[in-house]
């Protein structure tokens, strides 16, 4: 029984991405596909999470956390990508800073 009630979830949680792919191709701007890309990252954790809960699959937890840390990486490099010259860049030399 609870395990038809996790997957159900996370059935629910799959139509939410589904939803960001949407927002992700059709966003009108950069922004708009980064939020939409971190959504799919936070959802597929979120079902992997539910599907180890659900399974008893704790290697499922493993592939939750990674994809977490790759959503966070996204967000990163889309900082960086977007800001003037890279700001913020801690590689940058003192006497190149503005």
């Amino acid at each position: 029984m609870m395990d038809d009630l996790f997957m159900l979830a996370a059935l629910g949680v799959l139509l939410s991405v589904a939803g960001a792919l949407i927002r992700a191709w059709r966003g009108p701007s950069r922004a708009d596909r980064m939020m939409s890309a971190q959504l799919i990252g936070s959802g597929g954790v979120g079902m992997a999470v539910l599907i180890a809960a659900a399974r008893s699959e704790p290697a499922m937890l493993d592939v939750a956390l990674v994809l977490a840390l790759l959503s966070a990486f996204a967000a990163l490099a889309f900082v960086k990508t977007v800001t003037p010259a890279g700001a913020g860049d801690p590689e940058a030399d003192e006497a190149d800073a503005p």
